[in-house]
């Protein structure tokens, strides 16, 4: 037949979504920047838990190093955010990044000074976190005035690949540099891992938030939890997260399972860690398909439904790579959970809002967990750990659709014309 054309479908991707690589020299720049520094961050968290463990040889000394960040990091997520809806982000990121790397410097004098004090470690970490605290909302709001809004997912995606690979990279070469040279190599290779994102935040334009009507003054927190209360889509993409790390959170019980379940050590135990972790990576690395997804709050609560399932499967098996399985789908779903909730939080919320709602996620991604592993261990020594994982794994789906009962638009949400 002549004169007619047929449309032709685009074959669907597989792997991650580089377009926001290749279309945004800018976005370039910012995530290599922050994959290679992630990295090196990785690598640090390691050496001080390793260094506080060698000066007390006591596992309390070393739980602390994550009170010590936690406190500050939820302490400061909000008022970081408020911050980075006032200044220019650029700036605050970069000030941010030099206030990382000048920490490491630090960390690095110390240890070639043999000057040896816990409560210097103590007091790094938590100023680290602050800092962390900073540059996070702030280069989260940026990444929505880098990009069209239809390659946000593909970039939260990107993002997802930094987070896990530096998380798994970083602890690992952290223990050999350690190994082989001591704690100031490695806090010296932190400090120049901070020079590529130092570069990428330097070369980024000024980014000043789009305040309604040209206002200025300072962001207040309150008014942006006022806004996240009238706003109910962005509002349960933080409660669905909640759901799952506070109900369905079984790490804290990893160390117990491995040996009542699986007979094992703490190999075991770094396998059950690890599992979760692969499932991500591999979640982020397959996730080209996600941009042609446009029912968001679909995607989310399916992804999180999926998540507790896995957990409350998990707790029903005794099999070591059946276990290990379900895990990693587990992280799978997790990934593709926050794809979507980031997503949906940079499209569907004032550029003016963006770093405060940033905060919030902080603090709900920091804290969430903490309060999972409380719950799980709490109800893992009332009962058992079977009950903690499957019975949590089952509650988060069991809340989970409550939430959707309760606000029904946000299975309904649309990315081509967002609405929060």
């Amino acid at each position: 037949m002549t004169g007619t054309s047929t449309p032709t479908r685009r074959p669907t991707r597989i792997l991650a979504d580089l377009t926001p690589l290749r279309s945004s020299a800018d976005y370039r720049r910012l995530w290599i920047g922050g994959t290679i520094s992630w990295v090196g961050q990785a690598m640090t968290a390691l050496a001080i838990s390793l260094q506080v463990y060698d000066i007390t040889r006591s596992s309390f000394a070393v739980g602390l190093v994550g009170l010590f960040t936690l406190v500050p990091l939820v302490a400061f997520g909000l008022y970081g955010g408020a911050i980075a809806d006032t200044v220019d982000r650029r700036k605050l990121g970069l000030y941010s990044s030099v206030g990382l790397t000048a920490l490491s410097l630090v960390l690095a004098a110390a240890a070639l000074l043999s000057f040896h004090r816990v409560w210097l470690l103590y007091t790094i970490v938590a100023l680290q976190a602050v800092c962390g605290a900073l540059a996070g909302p702030a280069r989260s709001a940026m990444i929505p005035r880098l990009l069209p809004a239809e390659q946000l997912p593909a970039a939260n995606a990107l993002n997802s690949v930094t987070m896990t690979s530096g998380t798994m990279v970083g602890p690992m070469l952290g223990g050999l540099v350690v190994g082989w040279a001591g704690y100031q190599a490695a806090y010296l290779i932190d400090a120049v891992t901070f020079c590529a994102s130092l570069y990428a935040m330097w070369r980024l334009p000024a980014m000043l938030p789009d305040r309604e009507g040209g206002k200025q003054g300072r962001a207040s927190v309150l008014d942006g939890l006022r806004f996240l209360g009238t706003r109910p889509n962005v509002r349960m993409t933080f409660f669905s997260d909640l759901a799952a790390m506070v109900l369905a959170q079984p790490k804290a019980l990893f160390p117990a399972i491995a040996g009542l379940w699986y007979g094992g050590d703490a190999r075991t135990v770094g396998l059950l860690v690890a599992a979760p972790a692969v499932g991500a990576l591999l979640g982020g690395l397959f996730s080209g398909w996600q941009g042609r997804i446009q029912r968001h709050g679909l995607a989310i609560l399916l992804s999180v439904a999926s998540w507790g399932l896995a957990i409350a499967v998990f707790g029903l098996t005794r099999n070591l790579w059946l276990g290990l399985f379900f895990l990693a789908l587990a992280g799978w779903s997790d990934t593709i959970s926050m794809v979507f909730r980031s997503t949906m939080m940079q499209s569907a919320t004032p550029d003016e809002m963006r770093g405060r709602l940033q905060g919030v996620f902080i603090v709900v991604v920091a804290g969430g967990p903490r309060l999972g592993d409380f719950l799980a261990g709490t109800v893992a020594d009332l009962a058992s750990p079977a009950v903690a994982i499957t019975g949590g794994g089952l509650a988060c789906v069991l809340v989970l659709a409550l939430l959707a009962l309760r606000w029904p638009g946000f299975a309904r949400y649309d990315a081509r014309s967002p609405q929060a």
